[in-house]
């Protein structure tokens, strides 16, 4: 992929500074929980506007100018948020694929935030959307293996709303795989989708990618979800995401309406 020599002469301490976007962004967290262990195993930073405004008032602010600059920005402020919080889990860290340039080189900004902030390298998870227009495989294929040669856990969001098919996985063998909340939505009425969840699960388990399923919204999700196997889930069922603030799991109220 081609980018301008002035994206490509930005040193990471342009990231860690604070160059401006013209608006400030903040994090909002959703707990990934491991419903077998019923812990939190991470949480989701996603990005928010100055007073809490959602991802699409963010998002009609970026554009090619200012995507790479973007990109680099949220993970920077997702470590430094979940550092304060004295966030202890994995975090989840959504990339755009399409404003990586290099891996090794728009790796460093991310790297230097995790020194200075002293969250552990070892428990980041890169997320790409499959709503994400992706321009070159090969490249996305290069990001995939170049984090997860320096020990970092990669993701595909939203599986079943964009690119990604099976032929892809065996390709990305991402580490995670999170089945779109358009597959789970009232999945105990739906038998053909539970037969896609099975076949999607079925290839995972043979290249050691675990599946979760995001946005659950009810206790019969839930235990049809269980009943296919799944154990890790994300959702309102279990917590709405908060603005800079690490939200906790009600896990025996939850199992009281299980039962």
């Amino acid at each position: 992929m081609d980018f301008p020599d002035s994206i490509k002469q930005q040193t990471c301490m342009d990231c860690l500074s604070g160059q401006s976007l013209g608006f400030e962004i903040r994090m909002a967290f959703q707990p990934i929980v491991d419903w077998d262990k019923r812990r939190v195993i991470s949480y989701e930073a996603l990005v928010r506007g100055p007073e809490g405004e959602g991802a699409g008032w963010v998002f009609e602010r970026i554009n090619e100018d200012n995507r790479y600059y973007f990109d680099q920005a949220c993970r920077v402020k997702a470590i430094e948020t979940a550092a304060r919080l004295g966030c202890d889990t994995y975090l989840n860290i959504n990339f755009l694929p399409n404003a990586v340039y290099n891996p090794e080189t728009c790796i460093k900004a991310t790297i230097e935030a995790a020194d200075l902030y002293h969250f552990d390298m070892t428990k980041l998870v890169f997320e790409v959307t499959e709503s994400e227009q992706i321009l070159d495989k090969d490249h996305l294929q290069d990001i995939f293996s170049s984090y997860a040669k320096r020990g970092f856990k990669t993701a595909i969001d939203d599986y079943g709303s964009g690119f990604a098919r099976l032929d892809w996985l065996t390709d990305l063998r991402p580490d995670i795989l999170k089945l779109d909340m358009a597959l789970v939505r009232d999945i105990e009425q739906h038998p053909a989708k539970q037969d896609v969840i099975v076949e999607v699960m079925q290839q995972c388990h043979l290249q050691g990618t675990q599946v979760l399923a995001e946005g659950v919204e009810t206790k019969e999700e839930l235990k049809c979800l269980r009943g296919l196997g799944l154990n890790l889930f994300q959702g309102y069922y279990f917590a709405k995401p908060e603005l800079e603030a690490l939200a906790a799991v009600p896990f025996e109220k939850l199992l009281a309406e299980c039962d």
